[in-house]
């Protein structure tokens, strides 16, 4: 009795996550159902609506309610603006849907940024009120929500950025609203990538809930092959790496070499991809698995010869919505609109905020002004300042998106800085279209090197710890140890290189291995999964290692 009340009970610290023993017992009996229903398409999309609902309140227990009232709202909004006759009402309603989407994802994202820096600026002393947790509590009774503290529910970025999608193609005349709320439902709550994407556009993914299900032997094979594959780059490459060595180092860089610390770093890159794309992977076999197909979210990311390529390979849904929900609305690369000035605006006078010392934040917001004014007067400059205006200011936004931390956004800065600098270099640069493997190489080890380095800010626990990794690659590489620190850590050096050579290789490689899976007898299926399920848990923490991208 006590275990079917923890199988149906919410649980903070073992959340229903893709490397938890019992996701696979939930997906399990979720899947020998599955069969008896498919068939039937009202009743398997009800079916899935309800199986997503329940896995969300697994990982998330209480704020099911939010993502009910988010769906709910959304798909009403939807079909309001749809059936409008009136231009100005459609475009009233498609801007109460965005409103509501940002005032909730600000709410539980942003209030403390928002406040704090608030108060740094003014010298007041607001504070944020969770009146939705006191609130949840006076009708729940049980004192479920922390009332100090606004708690970030898991994916709410995600699901907030599919239901603008659908009401901005609504609006735009792309889309047709769903007829029924339970198919939209499903739309937005599909578990396999409800809490950390991919983000999946409505024109993608509607067409498929109305379709008869089909599972064909490829798909089987795809889909197992993913889910193994993802699993190892989670268990492995990301939590084992992480664990035993990277969480040691950024917990404590002063406590390390700067050699040490730039390990960490590189180690960082590794562990950062195998996270996310291996849920990626999962997510997406686990689609398969039930007939359905999400979008490919990476494309080998660190085979990017510059930063606009690899912002073209890493986290694809969120870099193409950021272009067509953003970017191009700004003007893209064509002209400056007025909400690039009013966001430029906002985004300047954060700047005084990033900064404890108020006069550098002063100094540096006259020195972009002077800037601004010099590339405004002038009509070369003009040109290519509102060119670029608007890439920046989606990089930015987009640092801002994955954390509210200034850090966040420095991360973003310094990306938007390098697609600024390539898309100037790439004129001058001699190796630009060369296709010697010498250059390409080249071009690759820089591309990761700079994508590493940035990566300091997003990994980074607060600028303090920025400053001392830092420091201690300034002034203390301490080389003599090196050798001592590959040797102390040479099973994660080792599985790092592994890590690190397996995403290198040629994609015909990957296919071969691929295909190796596919034409594999099904007892030889089994036991390869059998072993890589052991190898993985043996490898595994006790303790909980949730998915990097949860928090965003």
């Amino acid at each position: 009795m006590n275990r079917l009340k923890e199988i149906f009970a919410f649980s903070d610290e073992f959340p229903l996550i893709f490397t938890q023993a019992d996701f696979w017992i939930f997906f399990t009996a979720l899947y020998l159902i599955f069969p008896l229903i498919y068939k039937r398409i009202k009743l398997r999309n009800t079916y899935l609506l309800l199986v997503s609902l329940f896995f969300y309140y697994k990982t998330s227990g209480l704020f099911v309610g939010l993502l009910v009232f988010t769906t709910i709202s959304n798909f009403y909004l939807g079909a309001g603006i749809f059936n409008a006759r009136a231009k100005a009402l459609k475009l009233s309603l498609l801007s109460l849907s965005v409103a509501l989407n940002l005032f909730i994802l600000s709410y539980f994202k942003y209030s403390y940024f928002i406040v704090d820096s608030l108060n740094y600026l003014f010298g007041t002393s607001y504070h944020v009120s969770h009146w939705l947790a006191e609130w949840g509590n006076s009708i729940s009774n049980e004192g479920y929500f922390t009332v100090d503290k606004i708690i970030l529910p898991i994916g709410i970025s995600f699901y907030l950025f599919q239901t603008i999608t659908y009401c901005v193609d609504i609006y735009h005349g792309k889309l047709k609203p769903l007829d029924s709320v339970a198919e939209f439902g499903l739309f937005v709550t599909f578990f396999p990538q409800l809490v950390a994407g991919p983000i999946v556009r409505a024109g993608e993914f509607i067409p498929q809930i109305s379709k008869p299900t089909v599972i064909s032997a490829a798909d089987f094979n795809s889909g197992t092959f993913m889910i193994l594959k993802g699993l190892l780059k989670k268990m492995i490459f990301a939590d084992y790496l992480a664990m035993h060595f990277m969480d040691k180092v950024f917990d404590a860089p002063a406590m390390f070499s700067g050699f040490t610390n730039i390990m960490a770093l590189f180690g960082y890159s590794l562990q950062i991809y195998g996270d996310f794309s291996g849920y990626t992977d999962i997510a997406i076999g686990l689609a398969l698995l039930m007939g359905f197909r999400l979008p490919v979210n990476f494309n080998s990311p660190y085979k990017a010869q510059n930063t606009s390529d690899f912002w073209r390979r890493w986290h694809i849904s969120l870099s193409s919505f950021l272009r067509d929900y953003l970017y191009i609305p700004l003007g893209g690369n064509r002209n400056a609109t007025t909400a690039t000035v009013v966001i430029s605006v906002l985004i300047l006078a954060g700047s005084i905020l990033a900064f404890r010392d108020k006069t550098v934040g002063i100094t540096i917001s006259a020195a972009v002004i002077m800037f601004v004014s010099l590339a405004l007067a002038f009509k070369g400059m003009r040109k290519h300042f509102v060119m670029n205006i608007n890439i920046m200011l989606t990089m930015l936004i987009g640092g801002l998106w994955h954390g509210a931390s200034w850090k966040f956004v420095i991360w973003g800065g310094l990306n938007g800085l390098g697609i600024l600098t390539y898309k100037y270099w790439r004129r001058i640069s001699p190796w630009e279209k060369s296709e010697h493997r010498a250059a390409v190489v080249w071009k690759i080890m820089l591309t990761f090197t700079f994508i590493t380095f940035t990566r300091l800010y997003f990994r980074g626990e607060s600028m303090e710890h920025i400053a001392a990794w830092y420091r201690q690659v300034a002034d203390n590489m301490d080389w003599s140890s090196a050798l001592q620190v590959l040797y102390q850590y040479r099973i994660v050096f080792v599985i790092m290189l592994f890590g690190y050579i397996t995403h290198w290789l040629p994609v015909r490689t990957r296919e071969s291995i691929e295909n190796l899976w596919a034409k594999s007898p099904l007892a030889l299926k089994g036991i390869i999964a059998v072993i890589t399920g052991i190898v993985c848990y043996q490898a595994y923490s006790a303790s909980f290692q949730p998915f990097i991208y949860f928090q965003f």
